[in-house]
């Protein structure tokens, strides 16, 4: 299997491309509040399945809240 540009493929499989670099700071912050937003609307859909009794629309809100902060998170501190 042979790179786009005709190269040899690089052993296991990895992109031969540029080397990674970290997103700029203020890129990161933009995209952790929109994830905090997700998060926020998440948490409120979870709230009100409970309050309605609706449990397993409560609980899949709750995971996504969690998850979509998780991702927030990753995405501030990780770069």
């Amino acid at each position: 299997m042979s790179g786009e540009d005709g190269e040899a493929p690089v052993p296991g499989g990895a992109p031969s491309g540029p080397p990674r670099q970290p997103r700029p700071i203020i890129e990161r912050i933009g995209l952790a509040a929109v994830a905090l937003v997700l998060a926020l609307l998440f948490g409120g859909v979870a709230a009100a399945s409970w309050i309605g009794g609706e449990l397993f629309l409560a609980v899949m809100g709750g995971v996504g809240c969690l998850m979509t902060l998780w991702v927030g998170a990753l995405t501030l501190f990780r770069g």
